[in-house]
């Protein structure tokens, strides 16, 4: 642990901390590739300043290894002073040479630190940098707005699946507002505007009573600043409908009240989250009419953002609506991230929509030791009783993936133990790393995963309660699959070719077919038809097995597993 309170040395130079040699594996305990490069980037923000360290290795994998963050808010009265604060600057410096000593002690073999909208507006932004220089060692290259953009955008195309399509990414920091477009995962324009959360909140907002005609009428004039900047210096027309992705503390707020209201507070990560428009409006009329003290208090919503999440939400909503998006989708990394891609010289892979995320899964998969012929036999049939049962069972758009990796990664739990490797499967599925999938997602294929033993999902289940309704029915369902399909292979010799479905007289007959020279399929219609008791459930019939030479199973007796 680093004490805070580190002393200059006599010369007036911060004491030099020895380089420690780097640890052999990161602090998650995971080996350090030899090729990899260990890299601190730090973004000095006008609402913040965050530090990341990791291990960065040629194919753009990142290990994150440690964090630091603190809020020193440089941004805050530089529209109106044109200076930085004293306060801040002091706030800042020390938080700066605590991240410098970290990422010295840490081992790091780069440090990477750039400075944004408020030091770059400041009239004495250079003065403060020469400080920094001299006080913590650090060599603060200052950022232009359409560097920002672009590390913003390399950034999400290390994150999303860009390749198809047009997309706009926005970020959204303390002072300024940073967009950048593409098509097909390739760049065409880079933008920055003065509407950062701070800032706007400061020129438009700023000593408002909650709620009332004068809030209504400030907002109006905010978006109406955004909506004519933006289309003044954009082509909009010919990105209307992009998808758009949202980057920066405003969003990862949204997603976090979003999952509040959701039940998802099990997610790991606000990467990924889905957000409608409505919803983004909804969260803006609600929080306008709260004091910043009634917001701090908000279920998902960061304290400290209390008093400028207002005015980020109002530009977020102007972007999405001169974009006409219906949705964006938020971005759990942004301008660090593309820094450490950018100083190991690291050139993110554009994506096709589906390749990060089956990359993604199989990755964790095989870091869990996985069983791959019976996940592969379990996901194959899973999703033949998908294709032929979805309609019957209500399946919704994105089931049939969400049943795909929660088959392949169902019995990952094994990499703990054997003893309830089913409860082992949910948590490391819950806080894996994984691309191309949202949090909401990510918790339904925790879940899934996790019924495919044991006790049928109830709401006596802590973590399945929490859930929403409509994601409690789609685990529901797509377990009922799962189970039956893991028991078509219960003794994983890959004995069926495929399964048959077919209704008679109000009942469920399910027929699977023995690969060439299987023989009998005793075991694996024994196993199927002891599982099929949550699918009866939800199909609301009976389930029949047939073996077949046409003979009808029964189970009989249920035995442990």
């Amino acid at each position: 642990m680093i004490d805070d309170r580190d002393t200059p040395a006599g010369d007036g130079l911060p004491a030099v901390q020895p380089r420690i040699a780097r640890p052999r594996r990161t602090a998650g305990g995971r080996p350090v590739p030899d090729d990899a490069l260990r890299i601190a980037a730090i973004d000095i923000g006008s609402n913040s300043i965050r530090q990341i360290l990791a291990d960065v290795s040629p194919d753009g994998t990142i290990q994150v290894v440690d964090e630091m963050k603190a809020m020193p808010r440089l941004g805050k009265g530089v529209d109106r002073s044109g200076a930085l604060a004293v306060d801040s600057m002091a706030d800042a410096l020390s938080a700066l040479a605590r991240m410098a000593t970290l990422a010295r002690q840490m081992g790091a073999d780069r440090i990477e630190a750039v400075a944004t909208s408020a030091v770059r507006d400041a009239a004495n932004g250079g003065a403060f940098l020469d400080r920094v220089r001299e006080e913590t060692g650090l060599r603060v290259r200052l950022l232009t707005g359409e560097e920002e953009a672009r590390l913003s955008f390399r950034s999400a195309l290390a994150h999303f699946e860009l390749g198809a399509g047009r997309t706009v990414v926005m970020d959204i920091g303390g002072g300024s507002l940073e967009l950048a477009l593409a098509a097909d995962g390739l760049l065409d324009r880079l933008e920055s505007f003065p509407f950062g959360a701070i800032r706007a909140t400061e020129q438009f907002l700023a000593e408002l009573p909650r709620g009332g005609a004068k809030v209504e009428d400030a907002l109006r004039q905010l978006r109406r600043a955004v909506r004519w900047a933006v289309r003044d210096r954009l082509p909009t027309k010919e990105w209307r409908g992009a998808r758009v992705i949202g980057s920066g503390g405003t969003f990862t707020n949204l997603a976090g009240l979003v999952h509040a209201r959701a039940g998802l507070q099990a997610a790991r990560t606000r990467h990924g989250t889905v957000v409608t428009r409505p919803e983004l409006t909804r969260a803006l009329d609600h929080l306008a009419t709260l004091t910043p003290e009634e917001r701090a208090a908000v279920p998902g919503l960061n304290p400290a953002r209390a008093d400028i999440i207002v005015a980020g939400f109002a530009v977020a909503a102007e972007v999405m609506s001169v974009f006409e998006a219906r949705e964006l989708q938020v971005s759990g990394y942004g301008i660090r991230e593309g820094l450490l891609l950018e100083a190991a010289a690291v050139t993110p892979t554009i994506a096709d929509p589906g390749e990060a995320r089956e990359r993604s899964v199989r990755a964790f998969a095989e870091r869990c030791h996985y069983e791959e012929p019976h996940a592969e036999q379990v996901r194959k049939l899973a999703l033949q009783l998908f294709d032929q049962l979805g309609p019957k069972l209500g399946a919704q758009p994105g089931d049939r993936e969400v049943l795909a990796d929660a088959a392949l990664l169902h019995d990952v739990g094994y990499h703990i133990s054997h003893e309830k490797h089913h409860k082992h499967s949910y948590h490391l599925i819950l806080h894996a790393d994984l691309l191309g999938m949202t949090p909401a997602e990510q918790v339904a294929v925790a879940n899934v995963a996790r019924y495919h033993r044991g006790p049928t999902p109830r709401k006596k289940h802590d973590e399945f309660a929490r859930l929403d309704r409509e994601l409690r029915r789609r685990v529901v369902r797509l377990a009922a699959l799962l189970r039956v399909a893991d028991g078509l292979d219960r003794g994983h010799a890959g004995a069926v070719d495929h399964v048959g479905v077919r209704w008679a007289k109000g009942r469920c007959v399910l027929s699977p077919v023995p690969v060439a020279g299987a023989g009998s399929l005793r075991l694996e219609l024994w196993g199927a038809d002891r599982k099929s008791e949550l699918l009866c459930e939800v199909l609301d019939a009976d389930v029949e097995l047939v073996a077949p030479d046409g003979a009808t199973v029964h189970a009989g007796e249920v035995t442990g597993e």
